[in-house]
């Protein structure tokens, strides 16, 4: 059994005296859209709290609150945003029926890489747009994560061509779940922590969430035997850590200095521990669940870009001029960088694919 980060970062921060508070210390709640301690997102909303504590020298710690224990998965946009709690880990992905631009920070079909992504927010001037656009509902957002190409999932029965989605109930998030349902899907969206028991009960047929790190535990594999490989549908899923913005407005600039060193130092600590269990967790998944590892049919593959492309183009034409900026800016950056992966990363993988050192 490997190893998995999972501290449990409430245990380290609760109960804190009143004399630490009135010395300017504080203690921060953040609710989460995972099960607590679930490797990658719960693990790493702990990694979050443990850095700010760090970072902040313990003038701000964190309790962290799994999915349904303050707010439930999907409510954690909204606590945050009324100031119930001063901070939320969770995914962009989410955010659809709020703002279009939103969840395609988080994901979208064919479209950013990890460090794309990354790159994108960074130096594209796009993160002033996210800021933009969160400062509408009280919410300052960070970028604290990725989970890198994620599996197009766990279905009860093959795939073959495109027909085969057609009236599939699946549990599937944010505009990934647009494009299935664009393509004949029954889309469900529920909280991870409740697809099991749909998947066992037969209430869905098939289920995506991240990859083999995150899936693994959750055990879907033992009632859905067929693990599909990504295949574009999800290229890279971010995550963000999001603060009330009154409550981080009125901090000192030292400790707003302190909180995006601690949550955005983070991103990079977390695509290197996706990368490392993520093969590790497939053996797992594969001996202990008896999966069958397959390879979504190309015929699909096809259907789903030509899909997406039809799709993000809607999407762009919704909406106000914010809107209309990030998605555009988002499309640009995502044919740059693809012109820059034909030309550079393509002849690498299919060089490396030639020999084997095992």
């Amino acid at each position: 059994m490997m190893k998995r980060r999972g501290v449990l970062a409430g245990a380290a921060v609760a109960g804190l005296a009143a004399p630490a508070i009135a010395q300017g210390r504080m203690e921060w709640r953040m609710v989460t859209s995972w099960p607590r301690n679930l490797p990658g997102t719960g693990s790493g909303a702990n990694r979050v709290a443990e850095r700010i504590a760090q970072a902040t020298g313990g003038r701000i710690t964190v309790r962290v609150h799994a999915a349904g224990e303050v707010v439930p998965a999907f409510g954690v946009f909204d606590a945050v945003s009324q100031g119930t709690v001063e901070l939320y880990h969770s995914t962009p992905h989410f955010w659809f029926a709020r703002s279009r631009a939103a969840s395609i920070i988080g994901s979208f079909p064919f479209g950013l890489m990890t460090t794309e992504l990354t790159a994108w927010l960074r130096n594209a001037g796009a993160q002033a747009m996210w800021d933009e656009l969160y400062a509408r509902f009280n919410l300052k957002p960070f970028l604290c994560g990725n989970s890198g190409p994620q599996w197009t999932g766990f279905f009860r029965r093959e795939l073959a061509t495109p027909d085969d989605l057609r009236g599939l109930r699946m549990r599937a998030g944010g505009l990934v779940g647009g494009m299935y349902q664009r393509l004949g899907a029954s889309v469900v969206q529920m909280p991870v922590g409740e697809v099991f028991q749909a998947l066992q009960a037969g209430t869905i047929d098939a289920a995506e969430f991240a990859g083999p790190w995150a899936d693994g535990p959750l055990g879907f594999g033992r009632v859905a035997r067929f693990y599909y490989r990504p295949c574009g549908q999800e290229p890279s899923a971010s995550l963000e850590t999001v603060i009330h913005k009154p409550k981080y407005d009125a901090l000192p600039d030292e400790l707003k200095a302190a909180l995006r060193f601690a949550i955005e130092g983070y991103n990079e600590e977390s695509v290197a521990e996706w990368d490392h269990f993520n093969p590790l967790a497939l053996k797992e998944v594969v001996e202990r669940q008896n999966v069958q590892v397959r390879s979504v049919p190309e015929p699909i593959v096809r259907t789903m870009a030509e899909t997406a492309k039809a799709f993000i183009s809607e999407l762009r034409d919704e909406g106000d001029a914010l809107n209309r900026r990030i998605i555009e800016s988002y499309i640009a950056y995502r044919q740059a960088a693809a012109d820059y992966v034909g030309e550079a990363y393509a002849p690498v993988h299919a060089g490396r694919a030639m020999v084997s050192w095992a």
